[in-house]
């Protein structure tokens, strides 16, 4: 049911609201889509294993966990957590399992982290 337009101002653009509203109905599934990815990117240990992964590739938890300075155990929570949320995909190599970012979301995420490595230019 649509809700019904609210705004008292003198001037609303009406046209605007409705193709606003229509717009966003048919963005609703990549929306969706990247609401998640920002959901669990939010997390700056998390947000630094995606960044790790789009510009490595593929790591493994122990690589991680060195380099985040973190437990093997915390670095697998937060794995499992983007794994469940289908944001990465692994891959077992006899004993060790690699983890990288699902490609469809490191094309959403790749402006996020050029912007992070253009910021790291200007710092340096």
């Amino acid at each position: 049911m649509k809700k019904p337009i609210t705004c008292i101002r003198v001037f609303a653009d009406q046209e605007q609201i409705a193709s606003c509203r229509e717009e966003l109905t048919i963005a609703q599934k990549p929306i969706n889509r990247l609401s998640k990815i920002f959901n669990l990117a939010g997390n700056e240990a998390r947000l630094k294993i995606l960044y790790l992964l789009y510009r490595e590739g593929e790591m493994c938890p122990c690589d991680l966990s060195d380099v985040l300075i973190m437990t093997i155990p915390a670095i697998s929570q937060h794995l499992r957590k983007m794994k469940d949320g289908n944001l990465i995909i692994d891959k077992k190599i006899g004993q060790t399992i690699f983890y990288r970012l699902e490609p469809e979301h490191k094309k959403l995420l790749k402006p996020f982290f050029e912007l992070i490595n253009s910021e790291k230019e200007t710092i340096n």
